[in-house]
């Protein structure tokens, strides 16, 4: 049987637990792009102190500093709008991936058997276990909104740092950081059944726009807009 052949992957160095430099790290990879204002709030640290560590991060390309989207309400207020500190992939490489030594060792074997379904059956597994722990969070919930809004805090437990965000065509789940980034760019199969859990879980058609493991700077599902999806703008009340 026709074996698969898997990329080589260079060794990156990890990023290692260094007090502040290594939270406020974390902080972004897990919240998402964030302020120094911010970031000095979440960690209790002054302002001047955050942006040592800042500088020092984007010097060493885990970090970038970009400006912020309009809509964001880190903008809002007199002055210019503060820049707001993101984590870039060469970041999410230096932080510890879930599973990957055991589940990549684990894969490469199954498929060098010449068994594509076991592949196939291993991802489902471990789709079904999401969707196991996530369903009694989401029962219940009525409306897509309040759905998504529970499986959103429901990843972001599980380490994904996810959000979601909505416009006139509906709504896109976003993951900011995948714990198993490394294992899934290798095989995609473990992408397609979390999108079916995903879709599942909020009983209507996803669709993924962007992962991680295939070099796009987030994991992005694409809820559409249809007659239970109930949105509301900010600051209106659901």
């Amino acid at each position: 049987a026709k074996s698969v052949e898997l990329r080589n992957t260079s060794v990156v160095k990890r990023i290692e637990p260094d007090g502040t430099r290594e939270q406020v790290a974390r902080v972004i990879l897990e919240g998402g792009p964030t302020t120094t204002l911010e970031l000095a709030n979440k960690l209790e640290i002054t302002p001047a102190g955050i942006r040592r560590h800042l500088d020092s991060l984007v010097v060493d390309g885990v970090l970038a500093a970009r400006k912020p989207h309009q809509t964001s309400s880190k903008i809002r207020g007199r002055g210019r709008p503060s820049k707001v500190f993101a984590m870039t992939d060469l970041g999410r490489e230096k932080f510890e991936h879930s599973y990957d030594d055991l589940a990549v060792a684990a894969l490469k074997f199954m498929a060098a058997k010449g068994d594509a379904t076991l592949v196939t059956l291993f991802a489902q597994s471990r789709a079904e276990d999401i969707e196991r722990r996530a369903l009694p969070k989401l029962l219940g919930k009525s409306s897509l909104k309040t759905k998504m809004d529970t499986l959103v805090a429901f990843l972001t437990k599980e380490g994904y740092a996810a959000t979601v965000t909505s416009n006139e065509m509906g709504a896109e789940i976003c993951q900011h950081h995948c714990p198993i980034a490394h294992v899934a760019a290798q095989f995609p199969e473990l992408c397609e059944a979390e999108t079916a859990a995903v879709s599942k879980l909020l009983g209507t058609h996803v669709q993924r726009l962007a992962t991680i493991a295939h070099g796009d700077g987030v994991c992005t599902t694409f809820v559409p807009n249809n007659k239970n999806l109930q949105l509301t703008a900010k600051g209106e009340k659901s």
